[in-house]
């Protein structure tokens, strides 16, 4: 028989012993070895202490063979040195030519392959015995690289193992791989869908008889969401609108009371100091008003000195782009302006209340600080009104333009006030303040149309009127419509009822009618100086078209003539507006009461 080992095939012959022998021991020779062929005296001396050796391992085997004992088979294997190291049998196992061949022959048929033998039975695999011996030596010696990761990995895949004497034992199934048992279990996989008759049309038939595909996504509404959809769409921005709309005639009336009312308390101060020719400290209210006129004035002469086509022409060479950047850092900066200015003004009237009051030990103290106080705020106007008159120009640019500019700027500065709020966290009296600028907001637009209107009068040729009130009414809507949304979303995300806006308006009707205010409430601030000096500034030029030609006293009479006539119709506006809102306030108030009384 032959034996492959480490890459070398190596022959043996099987036989039996001789009668001089153990008894019916086998034995193993190699068919042709160079070391046992040698004569020298080392070599039988070797021999024959192998032979002595061999004589006992032979009838272990043979007694392991006889009994079907593989692990002690096994167990020889690992005693015996590996016949793969020299290419013959180092441990003297065979010599001599067997006279009994048949017998192993005999042996080894009788034997089962398949299965092992049961432990009481005496027959012998000689193809696992075999296979053993030859993977003990592969193992223990290593020859060639992969032999160990080869062995486990057949043993893990139920090829060989050991431990079952030759058994080749089958994997169960998890019950996890089990197709058919996982589609019989789950009840998913057994319905109409999974059918061997299902087919496309069946399934697109189903679905239309199924009902609103919508339904399995989305859940049904209630009143409550019915509510909040009619919030949405009508009840916040009518009230909204209804109290921005009123706000911006609280700020008219407070813009026309500064070109109206102001003068009048000045000339009367003068008048009396004039006819008793005596001086006398003035009152706080006067102190203020002092105050007020010396600021506007100032930002009035200062507006007349600027270029206005210089600015016009340095905008105008700007973008798209660059516009609505300059109209955007003009807007913030007008906000900054307006929260400045009204702590400049709180300080200013405390200053004048400080004089007023003083005694003649601390007159000069108190005076010092009153015009420190007013040099403020004659900066801090000035830069606002000055920031005005910038987005003024600015926008009368962009409705000049011819490219659309208008529209452009309006959509990109507006959505990106809708995008900056709406998605916001506020609360109501955040809203409160939001509501507050817009009404503002919405006041200093009419001044930049009005500036407009002015432009086109000194410089429009042909007719022109019809495309500014296009554009003016382009403006209009588009605030309101952004100022819809943004306050509708506003209110839906923050879950703030509608009722809020009656709220603010039935506290800014308290403020018109001069009620004394609760302790949470806040007040509508507006400051119409920037304003007024802008728009004193953009009408001089076009009451000086209006003018006639002539001498100075001509002149002068003229313009004294134009500039009654002109308080003469602001103060009929000022007293139709101061009455009407007084009117309607009283008015919104008593109903308010009436409709609490019937809830309640």
């Amino acid at each position: 028989m032959s034996i492959r080992s480490g890459g070398r095939k190596v022959s043996f012959d099987l036989l039996a012993s001789d009668s001089s022998g153990d008894d019916g021991s086998l034995s193993l020779r190699p068919a042709s070895d160079p070391f046992l062929s040698n004569g020298g005296e080392d070599g039988r001396s070797t021999r024959r202490k192998r032979k002595s050796k061999a004589s006992k391992k032979r009838k272990l085997a043979e007694r392991a063979a006889v009994a079907g004992d593989t692990g002690l088979l096994a167990g020889l294997d690992h005693q015996t040195p590996s016949l793969a190291e020299n290419g013959h049998c180092e441990d003297g196992m065979g010599f001599g030519i067997s006279e009994n061949r048949s017998v192993v022959e005999s042996v080894c048929e009788n034997t089962v392959v398949e299965p092992a033998p049961e432990p009481e039975s005496s027959e012998v695999s000689c193809v696992s015995y075999v296979e053993l011996r030859q993977r003990n030596v592969n193992g223990s010696v290593g020859d060639e690289p992969g032999d160990e990761e080869t062995s486990t990995r057949e043993s893990s895949q139920g090829q060989w193992r050991p431990e079952s004497k030759g058994n080749i034992s089958k994997l169960a199934k998890d019950g996890s791989l089990d197709w058919n048992r996982v589609m019989e279990e789950d009840p998913r996989m057994s319905g109409e869908v999974l059918s061997s008759d299902s087919s496309p049309i069946k399934y697109f038939i189903g679905e239309i008889y199924g009902g609103n595909s919508l339904r399995s996504t989305i859940s049904a509404g209630n009143e409550k969401k019915r509510q909040g959809v009619y919030n949405t769409m009508f009840h916040v921005p009518w009230r909204c609108e209804r109290l921005i709309v009123a706000g911006f005639f609280v700020c008219l009336d407070s813009f026309l009371s500064l070109l109206t009312i102001m003068p009048a308390r000045i000339l009367m101060t003068v008048w009396r100091v004039l006819h008793t020719r005596k001086f006398q400290r003035p009152n706080a209210a006067e102190l203020a008003d002092f105050g007020c006129f010396i600021v506007l004035a100032i930002g009035v002469i200062t507006l007349q000195m600027t270029d206005i086509s210089l600015i016009y022409h340095i905008i105008r060479g700007q973008g798209i782009v660059k516009l609505y950047v300059v109209y955007n850092v003009l807007e913030i900066f007008d906000k900054l302006c307006q929260s400045f200015g009204e702590d400049v003004l709180q300080v200013l009237f405390n200053s004048a209340e400080g004089l007023s009051n003083c005694s003649p030990d601390n007159m000069i103290f108190q005076l010092m600080r009153f015009i420190l106080d007013e040099t403020i705020a004659i900066i801090a106007f000035v830069v606002h009104s000055f920031i005005l008159l910038a987005q003024a120009i600015t926008l009368s640019t962009c409705i000049i333009a011819h490219n659309n500019a208008l529209l452009a700027l309006l959509v990109s500065n507006n959505f990106s006030e809708v995008k900056s709020n709406v998605f916001k966290r506020v609360s109501k009296e955040n809203l409160r303040s939001l509501v507050y600028y817009d009404i503002i907001e919405r006041f200093h637009i009419t001044t930049y149309v009005l500036f407009v209107l002015s432009q086109n009068i000194l410089e429009a040729e042909g007719p022109w009127f019809e495309s500014f009130a296009t554009d003016a009414l382009q403006v209009y809507l588009c605030e309101t419509f952004i100022d819809t949304i943004k306050h509708s979303f506003l209110a839906k995300f923050n879950e703030i009822k509608p009722h809020a806006y009656s709220d603010f308006l039935e506290d800014l009707c308290k403020q018109t009618l001069n009620e004394k205010p609760d302790e949470h409430r806040k007040d509508l601030t507006f400051i119409p100086l920037a304003p007024a000096c802008v728009v004193i500034r953009v009408l001089t030029p076009v009451y000086a078209t209006v003018l006639p030609y002539g001498p100075f006293p001509w002149r002068l009479n003229w313009i004294i003539f134009w500039s009654s006539l002109t308080y003469i119709m602001l103060a009929i506006c000022k007293m139709l507006v101061g009455l009407s809102l007084r009117h309607l306030a009283t008015w919104y108030i008593n109903q308010r009461l009436e409709n609490k009384q019937h809830v309640d």
